[in-house]
This record gives C-alpha cells, sequence and structure tokens, in this order.
C-alpha cells in the first residue's frame, strides 16, 4: 500500500489482478458520433492528439460509413490523415463493409474493426439484416483485412441484454463470439450496449467462453454506465482475467436504444480505480483529465465523468 500524491488515489493492490491493462480509448469515435452537432475535424485531431499526449497507446480515431448514416464522421478522410503518424499510438477505424474497408486501406490504416449483434432484434435495427447475413457481409470484409496484414476486432453488441428481446442468452452470445474468432477477429469486444449487466452476468459469460474455447487474452470488455454497475462490472472481467477494456474519456457517447443512458465508461473513472488498485495502465490521469475538461469545452457542457468533475473541482478550489 502506498500513499498518493494529491489528486491521485492510494493504491491498494488485490492479488489476482492483471498487473497491466490496456485501455482501448473509444472517444473520438464512439463518443463524438453520438453528439447531436458535428464537432470540426481540427477539433477531433487535436482530442486524439491529446488523449495520446496523455498516454493512450490505442486510440479508436474514426469511422468509415457512409456519411449518410453517421454525419458525425463524415470527415473521416480528412481527420484520419492529420492522426496517423502518432509515434506508438494504434488507430484501429471502424468499417462496416468492404467499401468502408477500401476507404481505410487507401489512407493507410493497420487496424480495423468490424461491428456486429448477439441479437436478431439489434442486428435488424442497426444493420437491416439478420445476425446471419451480417456475418456474412462482414466475411469478407474480414478475409481481405487479415491479407492485407491487418489487425482486426470484431464488437459484439447487445451481448448481456437488448431493448427489444430482454436478457440474452449466454450461449447466444457465444456462438456469435465463436463466429467472429473462426472467421479471423483477432479480439473480440464484449458490449453491454444498453448498460444492463451486473458482475455475475459478466462472470457467467466470461466463463463459457473459455469453456468454448475463445481464449480469455482475446477478449476486451466494453461497459455502459446506465445503470451505475460499469466499474464493477470491469472488476468481475479482470478477476476473470481479461486485460482490454475500452472507455470513453469523459464518458462521451451513449446508446440512443435506452432511456436515461448514460454513455460509456468515463476512461478517467477507469484509469482511477485501476491505478487504486496498483494496475498499470501508462496514463497521465491529471492530463487526461485537462483534455476532458477542455473538450467539454469544445462541446459546451460539462464532462458526465465524476473522476473528472471531482479533480476539476478540486483544482477550481484550489486556484480560487
Amino acid at each position: 500500500m502506498t500513499t498518493a500524491p494529491a489528486g491521485l488515489p492510494m493504491t491498494v493492490p488485490e492479488d489476482g489482478l492483471p498487473a497491466r491493462v490496456r485501455i482501448h480509448e473509444v472517444g473520438a469515435r464512439d463518443g463524438l458520433q453520438n453528439e447531436q452537432g458535428v464537432v470540426p475535424t481540427e477539433v477531433k485531431a487535436e482530442f486524439v492528439r491529446r488523449l495520446a499526449g496523455a498516454g493512450l497507446t490505442t486510440i479508436e480515431a474514426t469511422s468509415f460509413v457512409h456519411p449518410k448514416w453517421v454525419p458525425q464522421l463524415a470527415d473521416a478522410e480528412r481527420l484520419f490523415p492529420l492522426v496517423r503518424d502518432l509515434e506508438g499510438v494504434r488507430l484501429p477505424v471502424l468499417v462496416p463493409n468492404e467499401r468502408g474497408l477500401d476507404r481505410a486501406l487507401a489512407l493507410g490504416a493497420r487496424e480495423v474493426a468490424v461491428f456486429a449483434s448477439a441479437t436478431e432484434s439489434f442486428a435488424k435495427a442497426n444493420l437491416n439484416r439478420t445476425v446471419d447475413e451480417a456475418l456474412a457481409m462482414f466475411a469478407p470484409v474480414v478475409t481481405r483485412a487479415v491479407e492485407h496484414g491487418l489487425t482486426v476486432r470484431g464488437y459484439l453488441s447487445m451481448c448481456f441484454g437488448d431493448p427489444w428481446e430482454g436478457p440474452v442468452p449466454v450461449d447466444q452470445v457465444v456462438a456469435v463470439c465463436r463466429r467472429l474468432k473462426d472467421m479471423g477477429c483477432d479480439e473480440l469486444s464484449l458490449g453491454d450496449t444498453i448498460g444492463v449487466a451486473t458482475p455475475g452476468h459478466v462472470g457467467r459469460l466470461l466463463t463459457a467462453l473459455n469453456e468454448a474455447g475463445v481464449p480469455t487474452d482475446t477478449l476486451a470488455v466494453h461497459f455502459h454506465d446506465t445503470y451505475g454497475q460499469a466499474l464493477a462490472n470491469t472488476l468481475t472481467a479482470l478477476r476473470h482475467g481479461v486485460t482490454t477494456v475500452d472507455a470513453s474519456a469523459g464518458g462521451l457517447g451513449g446508446c440512443p436504444y435506452a432511456k436515461s443512458a448514460t454513455g460509456n465508461l468515463a476512461t478517467e473513472d477507469l484509469v482511477w480505480m485501476l491505478h487504486g488498485l496498483g494496475i498499470d495502465t501508462g496514463v497521465d490521469l491529471g492530463r487526461l483529465t485537462a483534455t476532458s475538461v477542455w473538450l467539454a469545452g469544445q462541446l459546451g457542457r460539462p464532462s458526465p465523468s465524476r473522476t473528472v468533475r471531482a479533480l476539476a473541482g478540486a483544482a477550481s478550489h484550489k486556484e480560487s
């Protein structure tokens, strides 16, 4: 146990947890695509640069979807060249189909992600396809990406609950995960899209995936904090050996399918917990908080992250 300097948690390690966690930062993509207005390209680029400056080494930069569907990310071709040369930073991008992959390859992307669903209802709502049809669409994308030497992540949404279908059976999620792995995805991100997961459910799914031959070191978790369970669920995942956690700086992002959804797990809240457990992230919490305060000013509203509010408030009190 170590005493913490001002503005940092006291370090009290827990046995059985990983020594290091890689944070997969999704604020620049998953966060900003949920904004009502379109954020200027240079602001997005500066956001990515500041995140990198805070020590984040995996930053999902943008999405090569059709501008009609996600106008907030219509500037992908302009944005990616502004940040692609950041040293030591992985910059994955979302590609929904082969056309999206073509656009990403043309700009030199080295990591891509596809976005699947564990439920028929969400596959229909989000992709206008059945689960089988969506996976069939992704198969050539993943195959071509692998042939080009790219790393491929498979997002799987609605892993715990669906707004139309209710609780999602564990074996249903495992079956789709196996298909994504067999397709060639290097990593799977398990999404609690509407924020209804609880620790027991998380543990059961991770155990079932391990028993089905899906290696834990190929899994990431992506929790929404609708019911305040994101950190508890993350801790459960860590206890099961997961070492990659998705999070969004300042808690940016949300889910249009859940009333009162409070968005993604805030990166600052995650870092506070991880550092308190003695887990290395490589992230400078002060610089990360300053980045989220800066972006909140650009967006014209305060950050929903509790840690950002606490640390920014403490800094303001000191200055006064």
